[in-house]
């Protein structure tokens, strides 16, 4: 990363406070160091543990050390909004929008659906990632706000539990139905896409698709490899600069419910699904 600096420092004093420490051993301001704080760029090891810290009046004690993750360009970085599909109390659905990250880095995680949905749900909960979207990819995602539903939900997609739909715009005239299993990164992958509408002008498709197995960018991949990539796709497909964004959205989920075990579905509106138009 241009510009990236990684600080360290040992806490020598008993006493001291984050902030305090940290504004010793820097050049930045209190208020600098605050939104820094809160972008999720401070981590700190204590015994053989280490872990993001945001407060900035937590108490330090001698021989913790203090990690600052400094990059101008990802802390000045904004995140698209995300909306609220649903909120269940102890878990929500959220529709992601494409450019938001699914998972923070060391260097922040204030561009995440997870600390997005800490920021806006009233009242305020912990936010635990199940399951993630690519970059790029919109649609639905859902965020636990307690450790057992977290634990409940991620049994649900190891289990396979947990149907996913997406619709996706495609480059060529697909086939009315096609299966596609090429593996990914060696591990076994199914995709069932279906052809929802074609548009011979633009020579698109509209597809549904299916998946059984949750691998590393497995519809863009599977897609790709079949001869129809996704539009918008600069990474598996032929994008170009001027094209749209990528035209994959993670329209439906369905599950039986972590508190209840009744069937529940939850779906994204039609204008916020791609479209041939």
């Amino acid at each position: 990363m241009s510009d990236s600096r990684v600080l360290q420092f040992e806490v020598e004093q008993a006493g001291e406070v984050l902030l305090e420490r940290l504004a010793r051993g820097t050049e930045f301001s209190k208020r600098a160091l605050k939104d820094i704080l809160g972008k999720g760029a401070v981590w700190l090891t204590r015994d053989k543990g280490t872990r993001r810290v945001r407060r900035a009046k937590a108490p330090l004690r001698v021989g913790d050390v203090l990690h600052l993750y400094y990059d101008p360009q990802v802390l000045a970085s904004e995140p698209p909004p995300a909306l609220l599909i649903a909120d269940e109390g102890a878990y929500s659905v959220w529709f992601k929008p494409s450019g938001m990250f699914s998972q923070g880095s060391k260097w922040g995680d204030h561009c995440t659906i997870g600390r997005w949905s800490e920021r806006h749900l009233r009242p305020e909960r912990p936010a635990h990632t199940v399951h993630r979207l690519d970059r790029a990819t919109s649609g639905l995602i859902l965020i636990a706000h307690k450790k057992k539903t977290a634990r409940a939900l991620s049994a649900l997609f190891a289990s396979r539990e947990v149907e996913k739909t997406y619709q996706a715009v495609v480059c060529g005239q697909f086939p009315a139905r096609l299966t596609l299993e090429e593996p990914v990164d060696g591990r076994a992958a199914r995709s069932h896409a279906t052809t929802l509408d074609y548009d011979p002008q633009a020579d698109r498709s509209l597809l549904e698709v299916r998946i059984e197995t949750g691998r590393k960018h497995q519809i863009r991949r599977h897609l790709s490899g079949a001869g129809f990539p996704i539009v918008g796709d600069r990474l598996h497909g032929r994008a170009q600069p001027d094209d749209p964004d990528l035209m994959l959205c993670a329209v439906q989920l369905a599950f039986p419910s972590p508190d209840s075990g009744v069937d529940v579905v939850y779906q994204v509106a039609p204008e916020l699904r791609p479209t041939l138009t």
